[in-house]
């Protein structure tokens, strides 16, 4: 039997039934991006890397209220997750050329959410032959980009998606009709 180490995975697994409070809100306090994973961050949501990913690239968007009810989110917070996952497919088709997507929630500890007090949307990229026996056989999932690199290959695009995504609103304003 091969051993493939991964040891960025020890906090998590160490720490997972003991864990307190939320990781979601505790990245959005800690006032670093880079080491939160934080990508982007809109008017209601905000979009951080997956600090377990499934594959290089899964990424979630969250709300920044610390709610587990998706369906008691405004009109407007809806409507931004919408576009927020857009931008996340475009930004991910563009970069990593995944052959497909994942995207969805686990609403509820039953449901598999490993955060369940905290909605949050998954966009895992997927390619065909990137599930492989290892996880069955051995309980091991090999992803071949680390956290940082990821990190650094998709903020300067979510930046140019922001600066994209104002000036799409700020055009909006502008030429809409007065009443």
């Amino acid at each position: 039997m091969r051993y493939i180490p991964t040891p960025w995975r020890e906090h998590y697994v160490r720490n997972t039934v003991k864990a307190k409070g939320c990781a979601l809100c505790e990245a959005l306090r800690s006032g670093d991006e880079r080491k939160s994973g934080i990508l982007y961050r809109g008017t209601h949501h905000f979009i951080i890397l997956n600090r377990y990913p499934y594959t290089t690239g899964h990424l979630m968007i969250a709300p920044y209220r610390h709610t587990a009810a998706f369906e008691r989110s405004s009109p407007a917070a809806t409507a931004e997750m919408g576009e927020l996952l857009k931008s996340t497919l475009r930004i991910l088709r563009a970069h990593y050329r995944p052959q497909g997507f994942n995207a969805g929630m686990n609403l509820g500890r039953s449901a598999g959410a490993g955060v369940a007090e905290h909605y949050h949307l998954h966009v895992i990229p997927r390619w065909t032959g990137d599930a492989n026996f290892l996880p069955l056989v051995s309980g091991t999932k090999v992803v071949t980009e680390d956290l940082e690199t990821t990190f650094d290959r998709l903020e300067p695009l979510f930046e140019k998606e922001r600066k994209r995504l104002a000036d799409r609103t700020r055009l909006k304003k502008n030429t809409t009709p007065s009443r």
